[in-house]
């Protein structure tokens, strides 16, 4: 056995993804370690001054302060949350067609930035980190959005995409960072800050 395979297999926490997301849960299990899967429900709701990355740290924070039991010393509770930053403002998740349209023009012919924030708990300690990567994004046809929004209904992702979807296929020029924060967990800092911990 490797000193990897030792470390992850040996790996001395019980992590808890609080997470409704299946790319996270996909992400995390990629990495190799054992995971229990406990959704946790929050508004996603934040005081209004907030910008960019303080956006997702302050609601990962706000998912972990949810979570309904008490975490033993040896268990580590990950959140996170996802945001697009455009022209000076978050885009979360569309609430419907139009919404998800809007953001998709809005985004259009343009680079867009996504930060993750990751808060990592256990019964003693805490700590939170953020990952930002950048998009490009071509001019997309009208019809193309529609398509888009009919057939993959991406109500659940924020700025109304996702990248390993089918408008990530035709529509990304390029990516500046982690194409698995722009999925939603920033997994190398993530294997980076579990080893810390």
């Amino acid at each position: 056995m490797t000193s990897i395979e030792q470390t992850i297999k040996e790996f001395p926490y019980q992590l808890i993804l609080g997470s409704n997301s299946p790319r996270r849960q996909e992400l995390l299990k990629s990495l190799g370690f054992d995971f229990l899967n406990k959704p946790i429900n929050v508004e996603e709701s934040y005081p209004i001054d907030l910008l960019a990355e303080d956006i997702p740290l302050f609601l990962a924070e706000k998912k972990a302060d949810a979570y309904p039991d008490d975490l033993k010393e040896d268990e580590i509770l990950i959140t996170a949350d996802t945001i697009v930053w455009c022209d000076g403002k978050a885009f979360n998740k569309p609430a419907n067609f139009v919404e998800g349209k809007k953001m998709l023009e809005t985004l259009s012919g343009k680079m867009h930035e996504v930060y993750t924030g990751v808060c990592l708990k256990s019964g003693n300690k805490q700590t939170t980190f953020f990952d930002v990567t950048k998009v490009y994004f071509k001019k997309l046809k009208s019809e193309e959005i529609e398509y888009y929004l009919t057939n993959y209904s991406p109500y659940d992702k924020a700025g109304g995409y996702g990248v390993q979807d089918w408008i990530g296929y035709i529509g990304i020029d390029k990516i500046e960072g982690s194409f698995y924060n722009v999925m939603g967990l920033p997994v190398k800092e993530l294997y980076e800050e579990l080893i810390k911990f």
